[in-house]
Protein backbone atom coordinates (compact mmCIF):
# COMPACT_ATOMS: atom_id res chain seq x y z
CA UNK A 1 0.00 0.00 0.00
CA UNK A 2 1.45 3.39 -1.07
CA UNK A 3 0.53 6.36 1.42
CA UNK A 4 0.24 9.51 -0.46
CA UNK A 5 0.25 11.88 2.72
CA UNK A 6 4.00 10.73 3.49
CA UNK A 7 5.63 12.25 0.37
CA UNK A 8 3.56 15.82 0.96
CA UNK A 9 5.59 16.07 4.33
CA UNK A 10 8.08 18.37 3.57
CA UNK A 11 8.64 20.93 0.39
CA UNK A 12 12.12 18.86 -0.52
CA UNK A 13 9.78 15.51 -1.50
CA UNK A 14 6.75 17.35 -3.15
CA UNK A 15 9.73 18.71 -5.08
CA UNK A 16 10.76 15.37 -6.27
CA UNK A 17 6.68 14.42 -6.41
CA UNK A 18 5.90 17.31 -8.59
CA UNK A 19 5.28 15.79 -12.42
CA UNK A 20 6.48 18.93 -14.33
CA UNK A 21 9.77 18.83 -16.21
CA UNK A 22 12.92 18.34 -14.48
CA UNK A 23 14.87 21.57 -13.12
CA UNK A 24 17.34 22.35 -10.86
CA UNK A 25 15.33 21.72 -7.76
CA UNK A 26 15.24 18.32 -8.67
CA UNK A 27 18.53 17.27 -8.33
CA UNK A 28 20.15 15.57 -5.27
CA UNK A 29 23.87 15.94 -4.84
CA UNK A 30 25.59 12.68 -3.23
CA UNK A 31 28.41 12.49 -0.76
CA UNK A 32 30.81 9.96 0.20
CA UNK A 33 31.88 10.07 3.96
CA UNK A 34 34.60 8.15 5.33
CA UNK A 35 35.27 7.11 8.79
CA UNK A 36 38.71 7.89 9.84
CA UNK A 37 39.48 10.34 7.11
CA UNK A 38 41.22 13.07 7.99
CA UNK A 39 41.38 15.40 5.36
CA UNK A 40 39.39 14.70 1.97
CA UNK A 41 40.62 12.78 -1.00
CA UNK A 42 39.63 13.38 -4.78
CA UNK A 43 38.14 10.30 -6.45
CA UNK A 44 40.02 9.39 -9.56
CA UNK A 45 38.26 10.82 -12.90
CA UNK A 46 35.53 12.69 -11.01
CA UNK A 47 36.71 16.38 -10.34
CA UNK A 48 34.89 18.55 -7.93
CA UNK A 49 33.81 14.90 -5.85
CA UNK A 50 35.53 13.94 -3.23
CA UNK A 51 35.80 11.26 -0.05
CA UNK A 52 34.85 12.95 2.76
CA UNK A 53 36.05 13.62 6.32
CA UNK A 54 33.33 14.56 8.80
CA UNK A 55 34.68 18.14 9.18
CA UNK A 56 34.98 18.72 5.14
CA UNK A 57 31.37 17.10 4.87
CA UNK A 58 29.92 20.59 6.74
CA UNK A 59 32.09 22.48 4.74
CA UNK A 60 30.86 20.69 1.28
CA UNK A 61 27.52 21.11 2.67
CA UNK A 62 27.46 24.51 3.43
CA UNK A 63 29.16 25.22 0.03
CA UNK A 64 26.80 22.95 -1.95
CA UNK A 65 23.36 24.93 0.09
CA UNK A 66 24.81 28.23 -1.60
CA UNK A 67 24.46 27.03 -4.96
CA UNK A 68 21.38 26.10 -4.42
CA UNK A 69 21.45 22.12 -3.46
CA UNK A 70 19.05 21.23 -1.02
CA UNK A 71 19.08 17.31 -0.95
CA UNK A 72 22.18 14.73 -0.69
CA UNK A 73 22.26 11.12 -1.12
CA UNK A 74 24.87 10.55 1.53
CA UNK A 75 26.84 7.30 1.39
CA UNK A 76 28.64 6.08 4.50
CA UNK A 77 31.87 4.14 4.25
CA UNK A 78 32.87 2.19 7.77
CA UNK A 79 36.82 1.78 8.62
CA UNK A 80 35.83 -1.64 10.06
CA UNK A 81 34.41 -4.20 7.57
CA UNK A 82 32.05 -6.33 9.24
CA UNK A 83 29.65 -9.54 8.02
CA UNK A 84 27.67 -9.74 11.38
CA UNK A 85 28.10 -6.03 12.57
CA UNK A 86 27.37 -2.43 12.31
CA UNK A 87 29.79 0.41 13.24
CA UNK A 88 26.77 2.20 14.79
CA UNK A 89 28.73 4.94 17.00
CA UNK A 90 29.92 5.73 13.30
CA UNK A 91 26.58 6.17 11.80
CA UNK A 92 24.96 8.09 14.38
CA UNK A 93 27.67 10.41 14.22
CA UNK A 94 27.81 11.40 10.75
CA UNK A 95 24.16 11.26 10.27
CA UNK A 96 23.46 12.92 13.51
CA UNK A 97 25.85 15.23 13.09
CA UNK A 98 24.70 16.68 9.76
CA UNK A 99 21.52 16.86 10.67
CA UNK A 100 22.38 18.55 13.69
CA UNK A 101 24.74 21.28 11.36
CA UNK A 102 21.82 21.76 8.37
CA UNK A 103 18.17 20.80 10.10
CA UNK A 104 16.21 22.23 6.77
CA UNK A 105 18.59 19.79 4.16
CA UNK A 106 16.83 16.47 3.37
CA UNK A 107 19.15 13.82 3.69
CA UNK A 108 18.97 10.47 2.40
CA UNK A 109 21.06 7.13 2.93
CA UNK A 110 22.19 5.06 0.57
CA UNK A 111 21.52 1.59 2.35
CA UNK A 112 23.54 -1.52 1.14
CA UNK A 113 26.12 -4.13 2.75
CA UNK A 114 28.76 -3.25 -0.17
CA UNK A 115 30.71 -0.59 2.14
CA UNK A 116 30.03 -2.52 4.99
CA UNK A 117 30.99 -5.81 4.39
CA UNK A 118 34.42 -7.62 4.37
CA UNK A 119 33.67 -9.83 0.82
CA UNK A 120 32.32 -6.27 -0.81
CA UNK A 121 28.52 -7.75 -2.24
CA UNK A 122 25.45 -6.50 -0.99
CA UNK A 123 24.02 -9.12 0.75
CA UNK A 124 24.96 -11.79 3.12
CA UNK A 125 27.12 -14.56 1.88
CA UNK A 126 26.75 -18.22 3.15
CA UNK A 127 29.25 -20.38 3.62
CA UNK A 128 27.90 -21.90 0.61
CA UNK A 129 29.93 -18.63 -0.69
CA UNK A 130 26.23 -17.91 -1.86
CA UNK A 131 24.30 -14.26 -1.24
CA UNK A 132 21.49 -15.45 1.51
CA UNK A 133 18.39 -13.62 0.25
CA UNK A 134 16.38 -13.42 3.17
CA UNK A 135 19.24 -13.02 5.80
CA UNK A 136 20.16 -9.99 3.91
CA UNK A 137 16.85 -8.26 3.83
CA UNK A 138 16.65 -8.81 7.55
CA UNK A 139 20.08 -6.98 7.97
CA UNK A 140 19.36 -4.38 5.47
CA UNK A 141 16.49 -3.42 7.35
CA UNK A 142 18.30 -3.49 10.32
CA UNK A 143 20.77 -0.67 8.50
CA UNK A 144 17.82 0.72 7.58
CA UNK A 145 16.69 1.30 10.90
CA UNK A 146 19.52 2.46 12.08
CA UNK A 147 19.65 5.31 9.61
CA UNK A 148 16.37 6.75 10.58
CA UNK A 149 16.96 6.50 14.34
CA UNK A 150 20.55 8.17 13.47
CA UNK A 151 18.30 10.98 11.60
CA UNK A 152 17.87 9.98 8.07
CA UNK A 153 15.16 12.04 6.76
CA UNK A 154 14.85 9.26 3.50
CA UNK A 155 16.18 5.83 3.20
CA UNK A 156 17.43 4.72 -0.58
CA UNK A 157 17.76 0.82 -0.89
CA UNK A 158 20.13 0.16 -3.71
CA UNK A 159 21.33 -3.89 -3.31
CA UNK A 160 18.32 -5.13 -5.32
CA UNK A 161 17.35 -7.88 -2.93
CA UNK A 162 13.99 -9.04 -2.96
CA UNK A 163 11.07 -7.88 -0.82
CA UNK A 164 13.54 -5.38 0.98
CA UNK A 165 11.29 -2.53 0.17
CA UNK A 166 8.79 -4.34 1.98
CA UNK A 167 10.82 -5.34 4.69
CA UNK A 168 12.19 -2.00 5.21
CA UNK A 169 8.77 -0.40 5.19
CA UNK A 170 7.91 -2.97 7.90
CA UNK A 171 10.70 -2.17 10.17
CA UNK A 172 10.54 1.75 9.65
CA UNK A 173 6.60 1.69 10.87
CA UNK A 174 6.84 -0.64 13.74
CA UNK A 175 9.34 1.78 15.19
CA UNK A 176 7.47 4.94 14.60
CA UNK A 177 9.12 5.83 11.19
CA UNK A 178 6.06 5.67 9.71
CA UNK A 179 6.69 9.31 7.85
CA UNK A 180 10.79 8.38 6.74
CA UNK A 181 10.18 7.93 2.76
CA UNK A 182 11.95 4.75 0.89
CA UNK A 183 13.66 6.14 -2.97
CA UNK A 184 14.09 2.38 -4.31
CA UNK A 185 17.02 1.56 -6.62
CA UNK A 186 13.95 -0.27 -8.22
CA UNK A 187 15.50 -0.59 -11.49
CA UNK A 188 19.30 -0.88 -11.16
CA UNK A 189 21.44 -3.26 -13.37
CA UNK A 190 24.97 -4.84 -13.39
CA UNK A 191 26.68 -2.19 -14.64
CA UNK A 192 30.60 -1.82 -16.31
CA UNK A 193 29.60 2.11 -15.16
CA UNK A 194 30.37 1.98 -11.31
CA UNK A 195 34.27 1.80 -11.54
CA UNK A 196 34.84 5.23 -10.09
CA UNK A 197 32.07 4.42 -7.02
CA UNK A 198 33.67 1.56 -6.38
CA UNK A 199 36.80 2.91 -5.51
CA UNK A 200 34.96 5.87 -3.72
CA UNK A 201 33.16 3.68 -1.54
CA UNK A 202 35.35 1.06 -1.00
CA UNK A 203 32.47 -1.37 -2.50
CA UNK A 204 33.86 -3.50 -5.25
CA UNK A 205 33.22 -7.20 -4.48
CA UNK A 206 36.12 -9.39 -3.50
CA UNK A 207 35.25 -11.90 -6.06
CA UNK A 208 32.57 -12.72 -8.77
CA UNK A 209 30.24 -10.25 -9.32
CA UNK A 210 26.74 -8.87 -8.88
CA UNK A 211 24.76 -11.26 -11.55
CA UNK A 212 22.72 -12.79 -8.97
CA UNK A 213 20.84 -9.82 -7.77
CA UNK A 214 21.58 -6.92 -9.76
CA UNK A 215 19.71 -6.86 -13.62
CA UNK A 216 21.38 -8.15 -16.28
CA UNK A 217 21.42 -5.08 -19.42
CA UNK A 218 19.63 -7.31 -21.65
CA UNK A 219 17.01 -8.15 -19.60
CA UNK A 220 14.25 -5.82 -20.32
CA UNK A 221 10.98 -7.94 -19.48
CA UNK A 222 12.97 -7.98 -15.71
CA UNK A 223 13.75 -4.85 -15.40
CA UNK A 224 10.36 -3.07 -15.63
CA UNK A 225 9.09 -5.57 -13.53
CA UNK A 226 11.30 -4.87 -10.70
CA UNK A 227 9.71 -1.17 -10.30
CA UNK A 228 6.85 -2.49 -10.35
CA UNK A 229 7.85 -4.80 -7.63
CA UNK A 230 8.54 -1.95 -5.26
CA UNK A 231 5.89 -0.11 -5.60
CA UNK A 232 3.89 -2.85 -4.80
CA UNK A 233 5.94 -3.15 -1.74
CA UNK A 234 5.31 0.44 -0.67
CA UNK A 235 8.01 2.59 -2.20
CA UNK A 236 7.39 6.29 -2.43
CA UNK A 237 9.98 6.78 -5.26
CA UNK A 238 11.45 4.41 -7.94
CA UNK A 239 14.47 5.24 -9.84
CA UNK A 240 16.82 4.13 -12.77
CA UNK A 241 20.36 3.05 -12.73
CA UNK A 242 22.37 3.81 -14.49
CA UNK A 243 20.22 6.58 -15.85
CA UNK A 244 21.34 7.58 -19.34
CA UNK A 245 22.00 3.74 -20.45
CA UNK A 246 18.29 3.08 -18.85
CA UNK A 247 16.50 5.52 -20.89
CA UNK A 248 13.99 3.38 -22.97
CA UNK A 249 12.68 2.08 -19.84
CA UNK A 250 11.23 5.64 -18.41
CA UNK A 251 8.46 5.25 -20.60
CA UNK A 252 7.25 1.96 -19.80
CA UNK A 253 8.01 2.17 -16.33
CA UNK A 254 5.97 5.35 -15.68
CA UNK A 255 2.88 3.74 -17.70
CA UNK A 256 3.26 0.51 -15.34
CA UNK A 257 3.43 2.58 -11.93
CA UNK A 258 1.85 5.50 -10.22
CA UNK A 259 5.32 6.71 -8.37
CA UNK A 260 7.31 9.66 -9.18
CA UNK A 261 10.72 7.84 -11.35
CA UNK A 262 13.75 9.23 -11.40
CA UNK A 263 17.49 8.36 -12.55
CA UNK A 264 21.28 8.23 -11.10
CA UNK A 265 23.53 10.11 -13.74
CA UNK A 266 26.49 7.61 -12.08
CA UNK A 267 30.12 7.93 -11.67
CA UNK A 268 30.91 6.46 -14.43
CA UNK A 269 28.52 8.18 -16.84
CA UNK A 270 29.96 11.50 -14.99
CA UNK A 271 33.43 10.55 -15.53
CA UNK A 272 33.33 10.13 -18.79
CA UNK A 273 31.96 13.90 -19.42
CA UNK A 274 35.17 14.96 -17.18
CA UNK A 275 37.47 12.32 -19.62
CA UNK A 276 36.38 13.79 -22.64
CA UNK A 277 36.40 17.18 -21.81
CA UNK A 278 40.25 16.93 -20.37
CA UNK A 279 41.50 15.46 -23.85
CA UNK A 280 39.44 18.28 -25.75
CA UNK A 281 36.80 16.10 -26.86
CA UNK A 282 33.55 18.17 -26.32
CA UNK A 283 32.76 21.57 -23.36
CA UNK A 284 32.27 19.85 -20.16
CA UNK A 285 29.40 21.95 -18.96
CA UNK A 286 27.59 21.85 -22.40
CA UNK A 287 28.05 17.73 -22.11
CA UNK A 288 26.11 18.29 -18.41
CA UNK A 289 23.35 20.31 -20.13
CA UNK A 290 23.17 18.16 -22.87
CA UNK A 291 22.57 14.85 -20.93
CA UNK A 292 20.51 16.43 -18.73
CA UNK A 293 17.85 17.71 -21.05
CA UNK A 294 17.62 14.43 -22.44
CA UNK A 295 16.44 13.03 -19.03
CA UNK A 296 14.10 15.93 -19.54
CA UNK A 297 13.06 14.97 -22.60
CA UNK A 298 12.98 11.20 -21.45
CA UNK A 299 10.05 12.37 -18.81
CA UNK A 300 12.13 11.45 -15.64
CA UNK A 301 10.81 13.46 -11.99
CA UNK A 302 14.82 13.95 -10.59
CA UNK A 303 17.98 13.51 -10.88
CA UNK A 304 21.17 12.11 -8.75
CA UNK A 305 23.93 13.56 -10.26
CA UNK A 306 27.63 14.33 -9.08
CA UNK A 307 27.14 17.53 -10.88
CA UNK A 308 24.09 18.57 -9.02
CA UNK A 309 25.75 21.10 -7.30
CA UNK A 310 26.28 22.79 -11.00
CA UNK A 311 22.58 22.73 -11.94
CA UNK A 312 21.31 26.11 -10.31
CA UNK A 313 23.90 27.94 -12.92
CA UNK A 314 23.77 25.70 -15.58
CA UNK A 315 20.56 24.44 -15.77
CA UNK A 316 16.86 26.38 -15.75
Amino acid sequence: MNHLRRTKNSSHLRELSDSSSLNSKKFIQPLFIVEGLKERESIGGMSGVFRESQSSTYKQIESDLKEGVNQFLLFTVPKKKSDTEFSGNFYHDAISGIKKEFPDIFLWLDTCLCSVTTHGHCGHLGSDGKIHNEKSVKRLSNLALLFAQSGADGIAPSDMMDGRVGSHRNILDSNGFYNVPIMSYSTKFKSNFYGPFRDAAESAPGFGDRSTYQLDVRDRESAIAASIRDEKEGADYLMLKPGMTSIDLVHPIKEKTNLPLGAYQVSGEYASIELLAANGFLKREEGLIETWNVFRRAGISFLISYAAREAKRLFS
